[in-house]
């Protein structure tokens, strides 16, 4: 049985079934993604739970190489949308299904599933890998993915942080200069400038699809950069507060007056596509996102994109965000049989190896390879190249990334684009589906914070009664 549900400070929590609800509620009840890769007799199906993102495609596409170098083994993967994924992949970790052999997760899951004791330990594999040279990832990124007693439980596959993106032709045709480290006041500016509705340009694309993964992540950046928080040192909810409600109010005029068409229902792949496309002149998003914008044969922008840092509020501070899609081994895999884990981590192993990084480049192009993972990725002569005008800016966002402080205010909290807490799936959702009604121009963005302040003040006070925010 795992240990129960504990709080961001490490203090056991008296109702795992109250912390658990509000994931099952969001649960999605079937699965969409490609069957066993041409099954064989006698062969061990590998099952994996894998976000839809290009980066994550790519790897099914490689995926027949791995099965031939090790051929009783056999490949399934579920393909889900972002949304979809952390929902499904929760409902079965954390109720002990055996669905799956591994899962795609992020630093948000990790350290809290590990101290739940539903993840397998990596260490004892990774050591045992030869080759595989665990220390070779990015600190910050290592350091997200490791639980309590600092050892890995899930591997990163690509490491991200947010920048924001821009239009270098645009910018020069209007006679407009990026910053070097620009404020959000300042984008605003330029978005305004650079709006062009006759032609069917946005100024910018910003994310308003519900999801504590979708829209609130680059708006919690926005509420960092404005000094706001989600909950003070004692667990008081603060989404009413001034500096909360003035970076949302920002964030949803500015994506309101100058964003895509169809804005509350835009997330990160259709403000890929919109920009890749040429009809936005800024995105800000993950920096993963430079492998998409770079690739001639899916952006008509490639070649022509500047990078600048994560805007940032009147202290100057970084507000980038810290995340990283990593692949993980439920306990649940170790009960399916001798080999088991082993196999899954032969495959594992496989997708976050160095070889894996050169054989993307070589193959798929360099702007493919899975960035902000590997500290040698960057010393690849082709990679360091092709990614010479974003990779300096990826690697400088990532390491200055603090979970731990991601507000000039103190908060009981680590996480930068999230609450790292098992309710903030839930929560997180709730709150953004009432932001992205206010993008939709369905109710102010007073109404929809009194709605937030209600689902966090809940939350908040399970914490005060546990003695978490003492």
């Amino acid at each position: 049985m795992a240990p129960p549900l504990r709080t961001a400070r490490g203090r056991p929590r008296r109702s795992v079934v109250a912390a658990l609800l509000g994931v099952l509620a969001l649960t999605v009840s079937g699965c969409a993604g490609a069957g066993a890769l041409g099954a064989a007799e006698g062969a061990r199906t590998i099952t994996i739970a894998i976000v839809s993102n290009p980066q994550m495609e790519d790897a099914v596409d490689l995926a027949p190489k791995f099965e031939a170098e090790n051929p009783g083994i056999r490949l399934k993967f579920v393909s889900l949308s972002e949304n979809e994924a952390r929902a499904k992949i929760t409902s079965s970790v954390a109720t002990g299904g055996d669905e799956f052999d591994a899962v795609m997760i992020s630093n948000y899951e990790t350290p809290q599933w590990a101290r739940n004791g539903w993840l397998t330990d990596l260490d004892p594999l990774m050591a045992a890998t030869p080759g595989y040279d665990e220390n070779d990832f990015i600190p910050a990124v290592r350091k997200a993915l490791s639980g309590p007693d600092g050892h890995m439980y899930s591997t990163p596959f690509y490491g991200e942080s947010s920048f924001l993106m821009y239009r270098k032709d645009l910018f020069a045709r209007a006679g407009l200069t990026m910053p070097a480290k620009p404020t959000w006041p300042q984008v605003a500016e330029f978005a305004a400038k650079l709006d062009d509705e006759q032609s069917g340009r946005a100024g910018i694309c910003l994310r308003g699809k519900p999801g504590w993964g979708e829209l609130m992540a680059p708006l919690d950046t926005v509420v960092n950069a404005f000094g706001g928080r989600w909950f003070d040192e004692g667990w008081n909810a603060q989404l009413n507060s001034p500096e909360f409600r003035s970076a949302v109010q920002f964030y949803v005029d500015l994506v309101s007056r100058y964003g895509q068409p169809g804005a509350a229902t835009a997330g990160f792949s259709e403000c890929g596509t919109q920009f890749s496309q040429g009809n936005a002149a800024m995105w800000y998003d993950a920096t993963v996102a430079s492998g998409t914008v770079e690739n001639p044969e899916e952006s008509k922008v490639a070649g022509n994109v500047g990078y600048a840092p994560a805007p940032v509020g009147a202290d100057g501070r970084p507000s980038g965000w810290l995340y990283s899609w990593a692949l993980a081994i439920p306990r649940t895999t170790a009960e399916k049989g001798p080999g088991a884990v082993e196999d899954t981590w032969k495959f594992l192993s496989w997708m976050t190896s160095k070889p894996y990084q050169q054989m993307v480049g070589e193959e798929l192009g360099w702007e493919s390879v899975p960035p902000g993972a590997r500290q040698s990725t960057y010393r690849i002569p082709e990679y360091a190249e092709s990614s010479k005008a974003y990779a300096p800016q990826t690697l400088q966002a990532i390491s200055s990334a603090d979970q731990d402080r991601p507000s000039s205010k103190p908060v009981p909290y680590s996480g930068i684009q999230f609450v790292g807490i098992p309710e903030f799936q839930d929560m997180g959702t709730r709150v953004s589906q009432q932001i992205s009604a206010a993008i939709a121009g369905q109710q102010s963005v007073d109404e929809a914070l009194e709605q937030g302040q209600q689902y966090a003040t809940t939350v908040g006070e399970t914490y005060q009664q546990d003695g978490a925010g003492q």
